[in-house]
């Protein structure tokens, strides 16, 4: 089968379509002929070893052997494990791996595949998993969003903030995005009731208006990003694209400065990390069903075209997701 694959770091040029044996599945796991993919900043991150720390997992000087680039996928299952319950040949499904989803046949454990609304096409499916689960874990798990909360999403534009709107809004919040001008009547249409545009006001003036922040970017100090917070408004830290590009730790530097910082501030703050899972993958399904949610898909790519993806979304440009296409 084809793969795109690795054996050196460095920009999305370093990546080679590959032909690669099939995976063999483990009991808890399922073959899965992909269909579609979508491409994260995860995964530009992981092929040029930015931060760092990324290495101690996947190679100290060279990428190890074999892997394979990619997390979202949708598409068909042909085989199951023997251990494998509610999901059998043929069924359309949609999930996360940890790497692997950028080739033709994909191995993933049934926990973290939920079969695919009927309403979506693949592409959007592919487009849910890693930024609607850290949207939703952000918000719900780790902000502890409640109804009747004014919400800030910084970075409402993107992959996450497209889905951290419409999901902020499923709970009851009152949701104000942050994005540039152009973005802003799609932040609008997403159900935002209030958007600011970073090019002409700085959100982190609005001082003590906001019980909630969900912090994508990570281009502010924690000191500025808790100004617009009331006295016990949480701070959650996603990771941040724009994060010390380079560095040792990246987006984990601010994480860090976050955890030293909360014992010693009235507010909280608080970071999440993606945590794939079945449970969550259905609950979202659900919601896209009922048309409460629907995946921003910005571009799509042909399954060749790969690095392009990876070389738009690296330039921080892109509204919502962009898709791969097999």
């Amino acid at each position: 089968m084809k793969a795109w694959s690795w054996d050196r770091y460095g920009s999305p040029d370093v990546l080679t379509l590959k032909d690669v044996d099939e995976p063999a599945i483990a009991r808890d796991e399922v073959l899965v002929r992909v269909r579609a993919a979508s491409v994260n900043p995860y995964d530009w991150r992981h092929a040029a070893a930015d931060p760092k720390l990324v290495r101690l997992s996947m190679g100290l000087r060279r990428p190890k052997p074999g892997l394979v680039l990619g997390a979202d996928l949708a598409g068909v299952v042909e085989r199951v494990g023997d251990e494998v319950t509610g999901l059998r040949h043929g069924d359309e499904v949609f999930g996360e791996v940890r790497l692997g989803s950028f080739a033709e046949t994909v191995a993933v454990p049934q926990d973290r595949l939920a079969v695919k609304p009927a309403r979506l096409t693949f592409e959007q499916a592919a487009s849910v998993s890693m930024a609607a689960h850290t949207a939703l874990q952000g918000l719900r798990d780790v902000g502890e969003i409640s109804a009747g909360q004014r919400v800030l999403v910084n970075g409402a534009s993107g992959g996450i903030g497209t889905f951290a709107v419409q999901l902020a809004k499923t709970f009851g919040a009152e949701v104000t995005g942050v994005c540039s001008t152009r973005n802003i009547e799609l932040v609008r249409s997403l159900g935002a009731d209030d958007v600011v545009d970073y090019t002409r006001e700085d959100f982190t003036e609005r001082r003590g208006r906001y019980d909630l922040l969900l912090d994508i970017v990570g281009d502010r100090s924690l000191v500025a990003l808790r100004r617009p917070l009331t006295s016990r408004g949480t701070l959650v830290i996603v990771g941040g694209i724009a994060s010390a590009r380079g560095s040792l730790l990246g987006p984990a530097a601010q994480i860090l400065r976050g955890a030293l910082a909360n014992p010693f501030v009235r507010q909280r703050i608080a970071s999440v990390a993606w945590k794939p899972n079945s449970t969550d993958l259905r609950l979202l399904a659900d919601l896209m069903d009922r048309e409460q949610i629907t995946p921003v898909i910005d571009r799509t790519y042909p399954f060749a075209e790969i690095p392009d993806a990876l070389r738009y979304l690296e330039r921080g440009r892109a509204r919502g997701k962009v898709a791969i296409t097999f």
